[in-house]
């Protein structure tokens, strides 16, 4: 039984009014250790014992079982819990060890499968910077429901459909003067950027788009042929961002897969007399079928007869529960398109899919790149390749002067900058917006993940001057200074599962930092090497704070080189 268990089990016996899941539910972590290790407050108690909060404190302390507890104290309203810190203490580190890189698993979930769509760039297009927070989110996610007994798959829904990609071609034939197969992705930005252009002050241009578009989705071959091309070329140059940052996918089914599955799906809607006509278009009258819902119109079918991209997604939902028997299915997609989502969830839930409910919409804020946000159609875009290339160079750069003689420095260059970017993502609320700046990112000092890979360096670093093995049987560690440490340690299951439950993988970065401080704290006031009865102890924790911080930069996707 874990120590919160503890807690609360002490509690139950001594308030049989409540359960053990009402108790564990309010359980605290005081925010100074002084305070104890968890904390039990009475107000919510006042009206059912009708007894001031700090007289149910008071009355509670004396029927507690303190035998399991170094200490428990009554503080005003709050009961304040002492763990035994060398029992706990030598608990900890031997589950650590145990356990390894499966420490803080559990099976909640059952094995149960979880969609998640993410990344999702457009073809023709470079993965522009403005991609990573869908792509890193996404994957963190992924690993995130691993560690909580889910089955992720993960879904590159790429963008490979849609009237951009007539404009394409339009663009293409329009001013191509060599064979598609020679063009390269930027030489095909600069065609998108000019007919973007020219479409704004020329309707014949906008309509020449549309046209080719309409062409594409009833399977014209020349269309169909330019379309292939574009998206190879663009595939392949995805294919080195996603390399570099070490993901896979488990579907790279994008908009075009369902080009033939939305004829049922539009069948199915008008079967469920959702359609109405608008002007010659086909819509779902949200306002009138749902008028409490605050949400427009939704276009099903253009006048031209080709669909619309909420068409594709509803396809695209129905396929993945069919698939995937999903229990939860999450878009990874920013914050710009929770209006779509919202649309997306009443369209299913009307066509009487009550599964519409496990649909998630995981938003996020914008980011930027010095203050600027990018854009393809305007030509401002700064891509993903060169931000990596920019966080490799600065990393390098911090490496050769730290440690001139390390081995492979280009190698662990590209692990500590690519890193560097993912950590400075997922460090922060997803919600929030973000301004990267590469030089700071990258920095061995402060909130940054190059700082958590240096602790893990430094920490193997001892265990190799050591030059011995840790032998889990004689674990005796009776260390005050061990103690936030080992705190954070014995949190992190509970880490895992919070991040989940609250749907915020911030809180995996935000541990990865704070423990990183604890040892590192640890380390500048201690003599970890000194031969003496607890070094080997001491060198259990070194052990059990590298599997638990690599397993935190895992679960972000950011590798954790043993040498920086």
């Amino acid at each position: 039984m874990d120590n919160k268990a503890l807690v609360a089990q002490a509690i139950a016996v001594a308030v049989p009014e409540l359960d053990l899941a009402t108790i564990t539910a309010k359980l605290e972590t005081p925010k100074s250790a002084d305070l104890g290790d968890a904390a039990f407050p009475t107000f919510t108690l006042a009206k059912v014992l009708r007894k001031a909060p700090q007289q149910i404190a008071t009355d509670i302390l004396a029927k507690i079982d303190q035998s399991a507890f170094e200490k428990v104290v009554a503080v005003g309203p709050y009961l304040n819990f002492f763990f035994d810190k060398n029992a706990t203490t030598n608990t900890v580190l031997r589950d650590v060890l145990a356990q390894g890189a499966a420490y803080g698993q559990n099976n909640d979930g059952a094995g149960a499968n979880i969609t998640i769509d993410m990344s999702s760039p457009n073809i023709a297009k470079p993965m522009s910077f403005g991609h990573l927070r869908s792509t890193v989110i996404g994957n963190a996610f992924a690993n995130l429901v691993k560690k909580n007994g889910y089955n992720p798959i993960k879904i590159n829904h790429l963008g490979d459909w849609g009237t951009q990609f007539g404009l394409m071609i339009a663009a293409y034939k329009k001013w191509g003067n060599k064979p598609i197969e020679e063009y390269s992705v930027d030489e095909l930005v600069k065609l998108y950027v000019e007919i973007n252009k020219a479409a704004k002050t020329d309707e014949a241009v906008a309509d020449a788009g549309r046209n080719w578009f309409k062409k594409l989705e009833d399977g014209d071959a020349e269309a169909v042929s330019l379309w292939q091309t574009i998206r190879d070329a663009s595939l392949s140059e995805f294919q080195e961002v996603y390399e570099r940052l070490h993901i896979t996918f488990d579907s790279m089914n994008g908009e075009a897969f369902f080009n033939d599955k939305m004829i049922p799906v539009v069948a199915e809607i008008k079967d469920k007399n959702l359609l109405t006509n608008s002007q010659g278009a086909e819509i779902v009258d949200l306002p009138t079928l749902l008028p409490d819902e605050n949400l427009p119109i939704s276009m099903i079918l253009k006048s031209n007869g080709s669909t619309a991209y909420i068409t594709r997604d509803l396809a695209a939902a129905e396929f993945r529960q069919r698939e995937y028997d999903f229990v939860k299915s999450l878009y990874v997609v920013g914050a710009e398109q929770t209006e779509h989502f919202r649309q997306l969830k009443a369209i299913l839930k009307l066509m009487g899919h009550d599964w519409s409910d496990d649909i998630e919409h995981i938003s996020y804020g914008l980011i930027t790149i010095n203050g600027e946000k990018m854009s393809t159609r305007k030509g401002n875009v700064v891509t993903l390749v060169e931000v990596l290339n920019m966080a490799h160079e600065a990393a390098l750069k911090q490496i050769s002067e730290k440690n001139p003689d390390l081995p492979n420095k280009d190698l662990v260059a590209e692990q500590v900058g690519a890193g560097a970017v993912v950590f400075n993502d997922l460090m922060n609320e997803r919600k929030n917006f973000i301004d990267f700046t590469p030089a700071d990112a990258v920095k061995f000092e402060g909130d940054t993940g190059p700082y958590v890979q240096y602790t893990i360096a430094r920490a193997n670093s001892i265990l190799r001057k050591a030059g011995v093995e840790v032998n889990v049987n004689d674990l005796q560690l009776d260390d005050a200074a061990t103690w936030d440490t080992i705190t954070l340690l014995k949190n992190f299951p509970t880490v895992v599962r919070d991040a989940w439950s609250k749907r915020d993988t911030s809180m995996t970065a935000k541990f990865a930092l704070r423990l990183a401080r604890a040892f590192n704290k640890y380390y500048a006031n201690s003599k970890i090497l000194v031969d003496d009865e607890q070094r080997n102890s001491r060198l259990a924790l070194v052990s059990a704070v590298i599997i638990v911080l690599t397993e935190a930069l895992n679960m972000l996707g950011v590798e954790a080189p043993s040498e920086m």
